[in-house]
Formats: structure tokens, sequence, C-alpha cells
């Protein structure tokens, strides 16, 4: 079964490290709290707010060894009043996990913007 998973985090600057270490700890949570491999996931879609640019976030992705994995980053859409320096993904994966046991991540500030569903 092919299933979406959602994730973000707020990274504490726009700043190459701090991109790459935010990105880091999001994947890392999401594949963790998922169980998944590398073999697991078909794709990736990064976002990033407007604020961030010292680094792509795919380039965590790959440090961890999503070689073979499709991954794309976007800007996120430049609401008024949102929430800065957050990095977001959506990762399609195979998995025989159904739709309710599936773990969205949300991390530091990024709570805040799925209480709903944040661990």
């Amino acid at each position: 079964m092919v299933r979406a998973i959602r994730g973000a985090i707020q990274v504490d600057a726009n700043d190459r490290d701090s991109i790459i270490a935010g990105t880091t700890e999001l994947v890392t949570q999401v594949m963790e709290r998922n169980e998944l491999t590398t073999d697991d996931v078909i794709s990736v879609l990064f976002t990033a707010t407007p604020d961030l640019t010292a680094e792509f976030p795919a380039l965590a992705a790959r440090k961890l060894g999503f070689h073979e994995v499709p991954l794309i980053c976007c800007t996120e859409i430049d609401v008024p009043g949102a929430l800065p320096r957050v990095v977001r993904l959506m990762a399609h994966v195979e998995t025989d996990r159904p739709r309710s046991a599936i773990q969205h991540v949300y991390l530091r500030g990024a709570v805040a913007l799925r209480q709903d569903i944040a661990q």
C-alpha cells in the first residue's frame, strides 16, 4: 500500500547547519516512528518557508542515505503571519500500516501547526 506521511520542524535560523540539522531530525523521526527504511520510501517533497534560503532541505535526506529516492524542494506560500523558519515534508511510502497507524511528525515550534496530530 502507498501512504503519505506529513511532518514539519521549525529550525533555529536561516543558515546551512540549522536547516540540515533540523531536516535530519525531522526525517529521522518520520522514519523511526513509522518503522521505515529508505527502500520503503517512494519520494519526498520538502517545502521551506520563504525565509529559509541557505540550503536545500533535501540535502539532509541525501546525507541520511536517500540516494535512490526522488526528492524535491519547493518554497511554501508566503502567508502573512505564518510560522517562520519551517521545513515541511510529505513522504510517499510503501507500508502495510493502515492510515490510522501512520505517525505524522511535528517537531519544535511546528507542533503548533497541527496540534490535532502532533506527537
